[in-house]
């Protein structure tokens, strides 16, 4: 059902159910009262007079886990990862307490995007830590836009990579807001 123009009232013109169904009920109908299907859910705009309900997506890994791997993997415990339905484009929050063996070691993780689309997790756009002492704790948080998602149900995986030594990561979050 799409969004209707409204009528113009006429004096002494009787107005029928018909057309009170397609310029009042039907145009009602499309509000984002009437679209909320679930508590919680943002709109967003999908075109002229148009409105999509989506979810808030998050996750949270609480254990201390690690990696010696020099491109973007998963750790034993797979995430943060969040699904949810996207239109093409998604902000996507996530942080993580890391650590390294080594002193100045770069430790990374980064976001991969699969389901509907196809993005490998990308050193431009993840959360860094290099030039802190061997085996000192950092906290950080980063937030990335995907603007080129495919429409669809598409999963948010954080992934996790180092140069050298081990990388050591702990209490990871993620947060996803699909557009």
């Amino acid at each position: 059902m799409a969004w209707t123009a409204p009528m113009t009232a006429v004096a002494n013109t009787a107005f029928t159910a018909a057309q009170f169904n397609q310029h009042v009920r039907d145009n009602l109908l499309e509000t984002a009262v009437a679209k909320a299907t679930a508590a919680g859910q943002i709109f967003v705009s999908t075109g002229a007079n148009a409105l999509a309900a989506r979810t808030v997506g998050s996750h949270s890994v609480n254990v201390a886990q690690s990696t010696t791997s020099s491109s973007y993997t998963d750790l034993s415990t797979v995430g943060p990862q969040v699904t949810v339905t996207t239109g093409t484009r998604a902000i996507v929050f996530f942080e993580a307490q890391i650590q390294n063996s080594l002193a100045n070691a770069a430790t990374r993780c980064a976001v991969e995007v699969s389901g509907a689309s196809s993005i490998a997790a990308s050193d431009s756009e993840d959360l860094y830590m290099d030039g802190l002492p061997a085996s000192q704790q950092f906290r950080s948080a980063a937030f990335t836009t995907f603007t080129t998602l495919t429409p669809g149900s598409n999963t948010f995986t954080v992934k996790y990579k180092i140069n050298s030594g081990t990388g050591t990561f702990t209490d990871r979050q993620m947060l996803v807001i699909p557009l």
